[in-house]
């Protein structure tokens, strides 16, 4: 589904990714771990087409589809959706409208089914964001994602601010909008998931972790495992694994 080959970006000049390749078959979801900086936002943000991001060499090809200097609504209409770890408010902009908005094919019920699952409806005449706690944020994020239903989700640190009761709900969500509820051979969806904690993998299967340290993948494997590396020996025995030959 996506093709990432040698994938290099800049942001003012400055160049962050340096040679990412990553291959996201339909319905694997892969995790993406790695210290703060190390250019995870950035490499979502690349593939989701954000032009503050300068592509300098390498491509994305999505469903057979380059899409390396797309512009995002084309991508979005392609089928790409991506949540952001801190997205902005939008005074003037109810959710509500928003939901009529990116999902005009939906039928009414299903975005009040949506509405409901996500416990936002007291929120449909707010503007977007614009006053929510943390936990309110995220949830209103995923629930636009599930009415956009794209086919390829990036999702930056979805636990990130919230609280048990929710993340349990943001975790249950996140798994039904990647088709979790049905066997391998009949998903769709694909995701790739940006966490910190970890928390997110107790709701989610995940088929491949990567880390990623100052640009680069250091290691690819088993996602829990690489988790428990880390919470014992931290990043830097993550470079030191990848510096033996």
């Amino acid at each position: 589904m996506l093709h990432i080959i040698d994938l290099h970006a800049e942001i003012n000049g400055k160049e962050i990714l340096h040679g990412i390749t990553l291959h996201i078959e339909p319905g694997e979801t892969h995790v993406l771990m790695g210290p703060n900086g190390s250019g995870k936002s950035t490499l979502l943000m690349c593939i989701m087409g954000f032009d503050a991001y300068t592509i300098t060499k390498g491509t994305i090809t999505f469903n057979g589809v380059d899409v390396t200097h797309m512009p995002i609504y084309e991508r979005a209409r392609l089928g790409m959706g991506i949540m952001f770890q801190r997205p902005p408010s939008i005074p003037g902009l109810k959710l509500g409208k928003m939901l009529d908005v990116i999902g005009p094919e939906k039928k009414p019920e299903d975005i009040s089914a949506a509405v409901a699952r996500m416990n936002m409806q007291e929120f449909l005449g707010r503007d977007i964001n614009l006053g929510f706690s943390g936990g309110e944020i995220k949830r209103s994020e995923i629930l636009q994602m599930m009415i956009q239903d794209p086919q390829f989700i990036m999702l930056d640190e979805p636990e990130s601010g919230v609280d048990l009761e929710n993340i349990h709900l943001m975790g249950e969500s996140i798994a039904l909008l990647l088709q979790k509820n049905q066997r391998f051979v009949n998903r769709k969806n694909s995701g790739l998931v940006i966490t910190h904690t970890g928390y997110i993998l107790d709701y989610l299967d995940v088929d491949k972790g990567h880390v990623m340290i100052n640009g680069e993948f250091k290691c690819h494997g088993n996602p829990r495992e690489i988790l428990k590396l880390i919470k014992e020996k931290g990043y830097n025995e993550c470079l030191r694994c990848a510096k033996i030959p």
